[in-house]
């Protein structure tokens, strides 16, 4: 019920096209029980059983009232103009009715034709929004694939399972009313003995549809996981294909494809058995209520005439198509909330890298960044321990060690992509939880050892993250990155579309525009991570003549898998097992005769 009300919690901004769509609804409702009702003077006049009403009654919301003076209006006319004319003048009205039934009944799902796409715009803005601000150790834990399967199959499964059965849940509830009370006005002892069967049919249904949700939240899932195979075939089509492995991914995407259609089927078979077990339902009421009915009208024990009779059961008839509907959309509902659990998870989530509400805002940096005590463990396992080093500004400090020291993860705790499990980190003698993110990171300009680009042109890769930036700085940006003279010679030169993740380049262009988009950004601090340990000897010249011409006068944390980049750095820090083990210059540290000249002696040897 909480996900029912969160989901619904999206229509209060929209509260006067909603209101103006129940108003429609009842307006429908209303001329529906009058268009249906008009069966009773018909059949009097055809059968000229009706007596002539000489006198009006004032007017008063009552069924005596309203028949007594229609029955003057018509017997006025029978008088003058004879039945002929009276059967057609009433014809003419009951067209009128339904008219208006139908006019309110599209005036009401005009209305929500745009209260459904807003509802499932503004869950999509939610969760893409939510997406962006999560932190990296949440994208870390969960699978890409899933996160696409909530973020569209499952927004999809709520705009076809809930928000469209908004029609329903709205109209239908507002039409079995307004006829219930319209048949209570008509007889009371019959409309009992319908309140009594219609909770007995509704329990009934319900029991049927009690496992639905369960089962399609297990369809939901499976079909995250499914999307997560695709996209890691996709992403890794080379490795498969270089393999061989393409049997084994087929046979693991068959096997999951078949569990999710066995869950499916089954979820279906129980949805679609709500339709005919409601009108099952439904004709059995109907008969009880014809024989009910029928003996009360045949022993006069009713006040109702057998035409009034006739009409009772037509407008009767009126609630078993919103009745099926209603539970139509009951089942409808249930297998959305699946939906509805699934990315309730990510809306949820508990954001830990956020603003602290006295957090301060820094526009420049001045002095240095410092790590005093700082320890961090992603989970159980402790990834740093008892890191103190001080960056100052303007200068140049590398990380070195074996792959899995914990050279990345130091780097990431400057930007806070996580937080530190102990310790603090300082800039400016100011911690940086206590600093403004979106100031922090504005700060530093990071190029990975893979490069991240977007299917995109040059222009809006390398001015991503900036508006309004004109040309000639991003072409000045190029230049110091070595990429302007290859961007030139593509077709539409900066507004040459790169391809998915710039598949269209080769690893040191990629490596190039990377650059420059942290050049345009001109950050004090850059964070250089392997930047050139993928590429080959005459790519990694280019990018590396480009990353010395970005680190002028910049504060810079390199982590270097090959020495040679890092010989002229201010300082040197070696990380073994988390710890830094030696610091010092190049000279300084292979003359210490330990960690770093154990690697650096590998690497000449390697070379």
């Amino acid at each position: 019920m909480d996900k029912f009300k969160r989901i619904f919690s999206y229509l209060i901004p929209y509260k006067l096209a909603v209101s103006l769509n129940v108003l429609f609804s009842f307006l429908s409702a209303v001329f529906n029980v009058f268009s249906v009702i008009m069966v009773i003077p018909v059949l009097n006049i055809l059968f000229e059983i009706q007596p002539v009403v000489t006198e009006s009654v004032p007017f008063a919301f009552s069924a005596d009232a309203i028949s007594t003076n229609f029955y003057y209006y018509a017997s006025y006319l029978m008088l003058r103009y004879g039945s002929l004319a009276t059967l057609i003048a009433v014809g003419i009205f009951a067209i009128m009715m339904s008219f208006l039934k139908n006019a309110f009944k599209y005036a009401a799902m005009y209305n929500l034709a745009w209260i459904r796409n807003v509802v499932v715009k503004d869950i999509r803005n939610d969760l893409y929004q939510k997406s962006l601000i999560l932190p990296l150790s949440y994208h870390s834990n969960e699978k890409k694939g899933d996160l696409i399967s909530r973020m569209t199959s499952d927004v999809q499964q709520i705009e076809h399972s809930v928000i469209s059965s908004l029609e329903m849940v709205f109209r239908e509830p507002i039409t079995i009313l307004v006829i219930l009370l319209s048949l209570f006005i008509m007889s009371t002892h019959l409309t009992l003995g319908v309140l009594i069967l219609l909770p007995v049919s509704g329990l009934i249904i319900g029991r049927i549809g009690k496992t639905l949700r369960s089962t399609a939240l297990k369809g939901q899932n499976k079909l995250g996981v499914i999307l997560s195979v695709l996209e890691e075939t996709l992403t890794g089509i080379r490795v498969i294909k270089a393999f061989n492995a393409e049997e084994k991914m087929k046979n693991r995407f068959f096997s999951i494809n078949s569990f999710y259609t066995l869950i499916m089927t089954k979820m279906y078979r129980r949805q679609y058995m709500a339709s005919p077990v409601s009108e099952f339902l439904g004709t059995v009421v109907v008969i009880l209520i014809v024989w009910y009915g029928g003996s009360l009208v045949l022993s006069d024990a009713s006040s109702l005439s057998p035409a009034a009779f006739i009409g009772y059961l037509i407008l009767f008839a009126q609630i078993i198509n919103p009745a099926k509907s209603f539970s139509t959309a009951y089942y409808n509902i249930l297998k959305g909330l699946a939906s509805a659990d699934r990315i309730d998870d990510i809306l949820q989530a508990e954001v830990k890298i956020k603003d602290q509400p006295e957090a301060k805002p820094l526009d420049r940096f001045q002095d240095s960044i410092e790590f005093i005590n700082v320890s961090f463990r992603y989970e159980q396992d402790i990834v740093l321990k008892n890191i103190n080093l001080t960056i100052p500004k303007g200068k140049t400090v590398a990380l070195v060690g074996q792959s899995g020291a914990g050279k990345s993860t130091l780097v990431d705790l400057i930007p806070r992509f996580y937080d530190v499990t102990e310790g603090q980190i300082l800039v400016d003698g100011t911690n940086i939880r206590e600093i403004k993110l979106h100031d922090l990171r504005a700060l530093m300009g990071n190029v990975n050892q893979e490069a991240i680009l977007f299917n995109d042109n040059f222009f809006n890769n390398i001015a991503f993250g900036e508006f309004n930036v004109p040309e000639e700085d991003v072409i000045n940006a190029a230049r110091i990155a070595n990429a302007h003279e290859f961007i030139e010679k593509t077709p539409l030169k900066y507004y040459t579309n790169i391809g998915d993740r710039g598949n269209k380049l080769s690893g040191g262009q990629r490596q190039r525009v990377s650059i420059a988009r942290a050049v345009l950004k001109n950050p004090p601090i850059l964070i250089l991570d392997e930047a050139t340990s993928a590429l080959d000897t005459e790519s990694e010249k280019l990018v590396q003549d480009a990353l010395s011409n970005v680190m002028k006068n910049r504060t810079s944390v390199v982590i270097a898998h090959r020495l040679s980049t890092v010989v002229n750095a201010d300082l040197i820090c070696v990380l073994h097992e988390g710890e830094i083990v030696e610091r010092g210059t190049h000279d300084q540290l292979l003359q210490k005769e330990g960690y770093y000249k154990k690697l650096h002696s590998l690497q000449m040897f390697a070379e």
